[in-house]
């Protein structure tokens, strides 16, 4: 099922729904849209109500064109909003990437809302290996030169590329072709408003510690920037469990599918109190 969710300052957000049962909220990543999480739904959704969003600034959602419309803090509000105006009540959030620092936030903040929390390929705070200063110049091309100059000079530096990405562009029919829609969508003020957040966000691991909801983090063993940063957040959230994905870089949905869905519904029933 499509439909829009209309946001207090007015922005529209494309979503979808799949299956029925206890809510599973899914948040996509950074230049990401809402079918990068979308391929495991039919299974999720035997026992789960599914839904997934698209950011503002991605996909089908509305892209406002000015810089200060966007921030995680606006991301974890919109989030919000979906599960408010769906009527989720309580629910389990799975966040990819930067989706996990949206879901992080959003728990911090209103942990009553949410029953169980999957992180996956996310971090506490600035991800490894990503230099503030090269990241703000990254976005002051979007804003300059656009996305196509700016794909052009990201792809030289490859910085999230693994085997295991490389492997599934050459493998899997039409995923360049994905990403390149994808990449498309995003507009370049929620390019250099949310490179910048995610960046220079402050890191909150020592909050993570008041989670008492059961967690689950997820990691590609290949996603160098993300691994170390997922075994600290699993060391320190009460509780929680730490899967590290074989075979995989920075997105194991598409590149260890099965390891990934096993591990993830697994988890979701087992919140949901759903025998396998």
């Amino acid at each position: 099922m499509a439909e829009t969710i209309l946001t207090d300052d007015g922005v529209r957000l494309a979503v979808e729904r799949f299956g029925s049962g206890p809510p599973l909220l899914l948040v996509h990543g950074f230049t990401g849209a809402k079918e990068d999480l979308v391929d495991h739904a039919p299974r999720f959704g035997e026992h789960a109500g599914v839904v997934a969003f698209d950011h503002r600034g991605h996909g089908a959602s509305d892209k406002p064109a000015d810089v200060a419309a966007y921030s995680l803090d606006r991301l974890a509000a919109d989030t919000l909003a979906v599960a408010d105006a769906l009527d989720l009540g309580r629910f389990t959030i799975l966040g990819h990437s930067m989706g996990g620092m949206v879901a992080r936030r959003l728990v911090l903040a209103h942990p009553e809302r949410v029953g169980a929390l999957v992180l996956l390929d996310s971090s506490p705070g600035p991800p490894e290996g990503i230099a503030p200063d090269l990241a703000d110049a990254a976005g002051q091309v979007a804003l300059t030169d656009g996305m196509t100059v700016l794909r052009r000079l990201l792809d030289e530096a490859n910085v999230l590329g693994s085997d295991a990405d490389r492997r599934v562009r050459s493998e899997r029919p039409g995923y360049i072709e994905f990403g390149d829609r994808k990449w498309a969508d995003v507009a370049p003020a929620a390019y250099a408003a949310l490179v910048h957040e995610i960046t220079h966000q402050p890191d909150q691991l020592e909050l993570m510690r008041s989670i008492r909801c059961p967690t689950l983090v997820v990691v590609g063993e290949q996603d160098t920037s993300f691994l170390g940063a997922a075994s600290t957040m699993a060391d320190v959230i009460p509780d929680a469990r730490l899967v590290v994905v074989p075979d995989a870089g920075h997105a194991p949905q598409f590149e260890n599918p099965d390891a990934y869905s096993a591990a993830v519904d697994s988890f979701v029933r087992e919140a949901a109190g759903v025998s396998t």
